[in-house]
């Protein structure tokens, strides 16, 4: 997506070689407008795979799987990262370290949202190592769905996140590909 491209551009900040802050338009402040052509990109993109559900990890990811969601006209769930004293005791669960929060949590989907009947599109805003993604794929799998792909807005080819999604055999999509932050500079693939 090349507006998206011009707007990371414009807006994103280079942290380190190994991090960008995307708080602009994706993390903290969302574009609506935007965030709504993301949604319709990953819609015409798994259109054809009979999508369930689309689910999410709490919080960056919502508005965009929201979207896609809406475009696709299925349910939302997204991955809670705390324990709620509503939360049942049975619920599906993985232990996921964050990149760029620097800690482990856990993040968890009720049994009650995601069942063996679903096709699950997973989305999400920046893949770097791929954590949470992987530890998503863990519930999904035991929860006895299937996960039909994955579709990303930032994918850090540098980083060996989507690498290890697609080599699962997982179809992983990605609105844009950063090649290198290296020297303060956004490198697209």
């Amino acid at each position: 997506m090349e507006k998206l491209k011009q707007r990371i551009a414009e807006e994103g900040v280079i942290v380190s070689d190994q991090v960008l802050k995307l708080d602009a338009l994706l993390n903290h402040q969302v574009d609506p407008q935007l965030t709504m052509e993301m949604g319709r990109e990953f819609a015409r993109r798994f259109k054809l795979e009979q999508v369930t559900r689309v689910v999410t990890v709490e919080s960056s990811g919502i508005a965009v799987a929201f979207a896609a969601a809406y475009e696709l006209g299925v349910p939302l769930v997204f991955a809670r990262r705390k324990k709620t004293l509503l939360a049942e005791a049975d619920m599906l669960c993985e232990r996921v370290p964050s990149f760029t929060k620097g800690i482990v949590t856990d993040i968890l989907i009720s049994r009650d949202f995601i069942s063996e009947n679903d096709r699950i599109l997973f989305i999400d805003d920046i893949i770097a190592n791929g954590d949470a993604a992987k530890g998503l794929i863990k519930i999904i799998k035991r929860s006895g769905a299937e996960l039909v792909g994955a579709g990303i807005v930032v994918e850090k080819t540098f980083q060996a996140g989507g690498r290890t999604i697609r080599e699962q055999g997982i179809r992983l999509e990605s609105l844009v590909q950063i090649a290198s932050l290296a020297d303060g500079k956004i490198t697209f693939a």
